[in-house]
């Protein structure tokens, strides 16, 4: 386990996308209060404010259960910063202070300068950038996608747009892109025995996959919106209904407490909406045939639906249905060739049986590892 200069600046660059993100939602915000259009801007404000209490909850949890002696001043101080949303703000600082000392200031000898085994510096800075890219996963998909649908909704909508939305939609994608590659990698390298996403073709494949398949399935959502925006939310509601039973019956152990399991197994339903992963230490090769099989069955139907209607006469929506086909058939192709080819276990001509699906848990090891091993998406 060994942080590298490569590392860290990747880790620079999240927060600079993740500083970036908010600054975009807080433009396109004002501009919906400035326009008149509050029900707009009141709705993004929900779905920032909603993702950012939970991810200072989990936070805050997760430094509680990290002090092994808590002090309780130094606690108030950190629950005063997570009341105050800078949760992620502090985490960042940590890791990039662990991550710098553990990828420049070390002597030859090994140990880093300013005291301690090696492998223990760089395994702490690992694990406290595992941590923030768990947050991050959490943040994308409880706020950045349902945005991301709202923004391609009110664009289609309506005949003009302001640039601020545009500019919202794409660091959007850049977030949901970053954030799932961002957390495949800090996976395989939080967890030692887990083969390494080495070299350019694993990683972009697996950004492809995701990409192409989340592109198709948001701008399915945000068309069956356009059509009815009441049948879109009951659609949502029975996918994530389906994806929290799906959690119960898995008998997820992520929390120590029952009422953060439970928050948690919430949180994995919202996530299964969007994207398929396994949180369990199992073979997933029928659920995650049988997930995409059922997202190209909601996608065909809810195409069918545009039949012989006014909105298959606009120029967007040839556009977009162009897109949602095409990208649906690449994420596919993406993702067949990533585990038949480009999987670490394969890449690297290590497969083993324990470990033919990207990313399994181990929650039956009772060895101490990091936090991450808890929640793995394939």
């Amino acid at each position: 386990m060994k942080l590298t200069k490569w590392n860290f600046t990747m880790s620079v660059l999240g927060i600079v996308i993740y500083v970036a993100d908010i600054a975009a939602d807080i433009w396109v915000t004002s501009n919906y209060f400035c326009e008149g259009q509050y029900s707009l801007g009141i709705l993004t404000l929900v779905f920032r404010s909603l993702s950012s209490v939970i991810v200072q909850i989990f936070s805050y949890e997760w430094f509680k259960e990290d002090c092994e002696s808590p002090d309780p001043r130094k606690l108030n101080w950190i629950f005063l910063l997570h009341f105050l949303h800078g949760g992620i703000f502090t985490r960042y600082w940590f890791a990039l202070k662990r991550g710098y000392q553990a990828a420049f200031k070390q002597n030859s000898s090994g140990d880093e300068l300013t005291g301690g085994p090696a492998s223990i510096i760089h395994k702490r800075a690992i694990d406290a950038l595992a941590d923030i890219s768990m947050l991050r996963v959490f943040k994308t998909f409880l706020k950045t996608t349902p945005q991301l649908i709202l923004q391609i909704y009110i664009l289609m909508e309506h005949d003009k747009a302001a640039f601020s939305q545009y500019a919202s939609i794409i660091t959007s994608f850049c977030s949901i892109s970053w954030s799932t590659l961002d957390y495949q990698i800090s996976l395989r390298k939080s967890l030692p025995d887990k083969n390494q996403f080495a070299g350019v073709p694993p990683k972009l494949l697996y950004l492809l996959y995701k990409l192409f398949t989340l592109t198709s399935w948001i701008l399915s959502i945000a068309l069956a919106t356009l059509l009815n925006i009441i049948s879109s939310i009951f659609l949502l509601i029975f996918l994530w209904t389906l994806g929290f039973s799906w959690t119960l019956k898995q008998h997820t152990m992520f929390c120590k407490s029952k009422r953060m399991e439970f928050l948690y197994r919430t949180v994995v339903g919202i996530i299964l909406i969007f994207t398929f992963f396994n949180v369990k230490g199992e073979q997933t090769k029928i659920h995650i045939s049988s997930y995409y099989a059922t997202h190209v069955l909601v996608t065909s139907g809810i195409m069918c639906l545009f039949w012989k209607t006014s909105v298959t006469e606009q120029l967007y929506f040839t556009f977009v249905s162009i897109t949602v086909f095409l990208t649906l058939v690449l994420g596919i192709i993406c993702l067949i060739v990533y585990y038949m080819f480009f999987h670490p276990t394969i890449y690297f001509k290590q497969e083993s049986a324990s470990d033919k699906v990207d990313g399994l848990a181990r929650e039956r090891e009772k060895e101490e590892t990091s936090r991450i091993r808890n929640f793995i998406m394939q």
